[in-house]
C-alpha cells in the first residue's frame, strides 16, 4: 500500500520537477563532453551510455524500418535519459542513473540522449518536458515517465522501483 502511495505521489509530482524542452537555448557552447561509440563491454560494466539516432536504432527500437509497431532491438531491459546540459533537474538525474547503472550492471543498461543533439530522436518521442525517461522490457511495450521527485533520495528510490520492474 505504501508502494502504491509513493508511486502516486511520484507520478503527480513529475512533472512539476522538469524542465520544458522547448523552452531553452543550448547555453553552453563549450560543451566538452565526449561522447564515443559505446562496445557490449562499456554496457555490461554498468557505464551510462551516450546514444546517437544511429546507436539507438542499434540498440533499442529501428523506427525506420519498424515504423508501426515496438520491436526492441535490445537484449537486455534499458532506461533511455533524455535529457539537456542546461537542466537542472536532469543535473539531478544524471548521477542516481550513473550509480544504479553499476548497480545493475548486466541488468540494464542505463543510456542518455542529449535533446539538445538528437532533436529528431526527442520529436519521435514527443518529448516536450525534461528529464525525460524511457523504460523499455525486452517484452511488451516501453513506459515513458518525466520529471524527478522532489528529493535525491526519493528520485532514487523511484527510480530502483522502476530498474525493479523491468524485465
Amino acid at each position: 500500500m505504501k508502494n502504491i502511495f509513493l508511486i502516486t505521489i511520484a507520478i503527480t509530482l513529475l512533472p512539476v520537477f522538469g524542465c520544458e524542452a522547448g523552452n531553452h537555448e543550448k547555453n553552453n557552447s563549450n560543451d566538452t563532453s565526449v561522447i564515443k561509440k559505446s562496445s557490449k563491454n562499456d554496457e555490461d560494466s554498468g557505464k551510462v551510455i551516450h546514444l546517437t539516432k544511429a546507436d539507438f536504432l542499434e540498440k533499442v527500437m529501428n523506427y525506420e524500418k519498424n515504423t508501426d509497431k515496438w520491436v526492441f532491438e535490445g537484449d537486455k531491459p534499458c532506461v533511455i535519459d533524455f535529457y539537456a546540459d542546461w537542466c537542472p533537474p536532469c543535473k539531478i538525474a544524471s548521477p542516481i542513473l550513473e550509480e544504479l547503472a553499476k548497480e545493475y550492471a548486466g541488468k540494464v543498461n542505463v543510456y542518455k540522449v542529449n535533446t539538445q543533439k538528437e532533436r529528431e530522436l526527442a520529436g519521435i518521442f514527443g518529448i516536450t518536458s525534461i528529464p525525460a525517461f524511457l523504460w523499455c522490457s525486452t517484452e511488451g511495450k516501453p513506459q515513458m515517465s518525466s520529471g524527478i521527485a522532489r528529493t535525491p533520495e526519493d528520485t532514487k528510490a523511484m527510480f530502483k522501483q522502476m530498474f525493479d520492474n523491468l524485465k
